[in-house]
Parts: C-alpha cells; sequence; structure tokens
C-alpha cells in the first residue's frame, strides 16, 4: 500500500486497539500505520520474499503463506479486523477467500481498483485497457487475474451472506459516495457474516 490517502482512508475504518491481520500485506506499510496511529496488533500476511523483508524490517509481525491455500491456520473470528486491501484481484480462489476474511474476522475490510470508473469505462469504449494509478498495468504484464466492480463486489457479498457495513469509493483520496461505482477508482468495503 503506497498511496497514503488511501491508507489514511481505510485506517479510518479500523478501531483503535483492534488485533489486525492484513492478507497480502505487501511492504507491511499499512500495518505499521495502524500500529503507529490506531494503537492495533496483529499479522502481515505476505508471500514475496522481498516484502516479508521489508515488513520484518518495519517491525511489523509478518507470515509468509500463500493465500490461494486459505486461511486454515487461523481460527473463526480470532481477529478483530481482516484487511483485503488490493488483494482480491490477484487471487485464484476470491471467493473462497472472502468467506475466509468474514470467518477469521469479526468484520472484513476490502478495497480494490474498481473496473467500473469512468476513465476505466472511456478507454474500453475507445477500444483500449485503462491504465491509471490504480490500474498501473498493460493488459500484457499485469499482477491482477481478474477485474471487478463496486457493484459486483456488493452483489458477491450478498451472494456469501455478508453483510455490508458501510461501502463507498475513494477517488484521489476523497470518499466518494454519489455514485462510487461511476465517480471511484477504489472500491472499499466493510462487511461481516450475517
Amino acid at each position: 500500500m503506497s498511496d497514503p490517502l488511501i491508507m489514511q482512508a481505510i485506517a479510518r475504518l479500523v478501531p483503535h486497539g483492534a488485533r489486525v491481520l492484513d492478507l497480502g500485506c505487501g511492504d507491511g506499510a499499512l500495518l505499521a500505520y495502524l500500529q503507529k496511529h490506531n494503537g492495533c496488533t496483529g499479522y502481515g500476511v505476505e508471500l514475496d520474499d522481498a516484502n516479508v523483508l521489508a515488513c520484518a524490517q518495519r517491525g511489523v509481525n509478518v507470515l509468509q503463506l500463500n493465500l490461494d491455500q486459505g486461511l486454515k491456520v487461523f481460527a473463526d473470528q480470532s481477529f478483530d479486523v481482516v484487511l483485503q486491501i488490493d488483494t482480491l484481484q490477484h487471487l485464484r480462489n476470491a471467493e473462497v477467500m472472502l468467506r475466509e476474511t468474514a470467518r477469521v474476522g469479526q468484520i472484513g475490510i476490502v478495497a480494490f481498483p474498481n473496473f467500473a470508473h469512468w476513465f476505466n469505462r472511456l478507454s474500453v469504449l475507445r477500444g483500449r485497457m485503462p491504465v491509471t494509478k490504480r490500474l498501473p498495468y498493460q493488459w500484457y504484464d499485469t499482477p491482477n487475474i481478474r477485474v471487478g466492480t463496486y457493484a459486483d463486489f456488493a452483489d458477491l457479498a450478498r451472494k456469501n451472506d455478508l453483510r455490508i457495513l458501510d461501502a463507498f469509493g475513494l477517488q484521489h483520496g476523497q470518499e466518494v459516495r454519489l455514485w462510487p461505482n461511476l465517480m471511484a477508482g477504489t472500491a472499499v468495503f466493510k462487511l461481516q457474516r450475517l
């Protein structure tokens, strides 16, 4: 998580002192921020060797696990908050991992690039795949194995018996609550099991 405005927006959703599991935590910047500013504790989960080392250098507890193999090592409701920030679009088992997020955490917070943002739609209408700050790769070298929209994710959450506690978009670090599927480059959902 390199965008400080997105990091701050996500941090506002995490209760002070929460025990947090950050799935696909990258270099640990978000979890380090939550420790410093929200008094949180917890673990990051990351696969990449360089990111695991970066987490350790930041003082972030990190477990090296492949998320495509699930979260069997964690008991039900073992964390207050489970984060999936820019993770879901990289997973082969996105729906299973969404259910696992709700199983392991009392609440889940999921954020991902919103492919339905107006600029992305315009790019596709012009016959090109979008390249933006939130989707910075060309179609042939992207680590994303899927793209999703704000509206698609809301349907997926309901299909998996998840209650949406809060949902909004982010654009340039600002919350977008009016037409987020169209007006926001990032979709953010806070949810829990029914």
